[in-house]
């Protein structure tokens, strides 16, 4: 995980804009997952197991991974977005270093650089099993921030 930083948020709002949009997206809901936290420069998204996220051994499939880690990643950055900007994932690359085996994956987005057009962030996604977290998955993303176009609506 990129160093702790301290980042000023643009907009005193990012808070109720992240989660606003995150309440919009089909995707996370149709996965059931869950915002959980939401910090200038960071978030962090849940998703609890259930049999119909999972590949052919039973562990979470690397699609449901992929999708938490792009999302907490935006996300993160999105924080740092003036308020009448939206953001969206020019790139991600995923590496998963361990099965999704667990009751629950954690996916802690981060920005490592904040930018007025791009922002480089990160998520590290977490397996929670018996208690204990394993390290599943690491995202490294790049960001578009387009200023003037709230979620890129128009």
């Amino acid at each position: 995980m990129a160093e702790t930083l301290t980042f000023q948020p643009a907009d005193d709002h990012f808070a109720e804009r992240v989660w606003e949009s995150f309440n919009r997206q089909g995707i996370m809901h149709f996965l059931g997952a869950r915002l959980v936290h939401v910090a200038p420069g960071e978030c962090d998204i849940e998703l609890p197991f259930k049999p119909e996220l999972t590949q052919q051994h039973g562990f979470f499939h690397g699609g449901a991974i992929g999708a938490i880690a792009d999302s907490a990643a935006g996300y993160a950055g999105y924080t740092l977005a003036p308020a009448d900007s939206g953001v969206l994932t020019i790139e991600y690359k995923l590496n998963i270093v361990a099965p999704g085996d667990g009751e629950k994956l954690i996916a802690r987005g981060r920005v490592i650089k904040p930018g007025r057009s791009v922002s480089v962030t990160e998520a590290r996604v977490i397996a929670i099993k018996n208690g204990r977290e394993k390290l599943c998955a690491i995202c490294l993303q790049s960001l578009a921030v387009r200023q003037g176009l709230p979620e890129f609506l128009g």
